[in-house]
């Protein structure tokens, strides 16, 4: 599945990555408030490949990536797969 979000970002997602048990436990961990789990549901999502890349694209002049701007991301490619959207 590929998506592109609102700030630019292309990603692909293997469909494989959407049916794991452990991405679905981590995503209920983050829902009941432990963001500590963010790290672990990009990697399982994106791979460590394409978090990289996000990391980079959303990079400040400062060198820092923006926690705010990550969760957009995040919540915007999980409403893409909600929707089923493909680009």
């Amino acid at each position: 599945m590929k998506g592109k979000t609102s700030s630019g970002f292309e990603y692909e997602l293997d469909e494989a990555a959407l049916d794991d048990y452990e991405l679905l436990e981590d995503l209920c961990e983050m829902d009941e408030g432990d963001m500590t789990k963010t790290i672990s549901v990009l990697n399982r999502l994106l791979g460590t490949e394409q978090k990289e890349r996000l990391k980079e694209h959303l990079r400040m002049e400062n060198g820092r990536v923006p926690a705010s701007k990550m969760m957009n991301e995040i919540g915007e490619i999980f409403g893409n797969i909600k929707e089923g959207k493909n680009s």
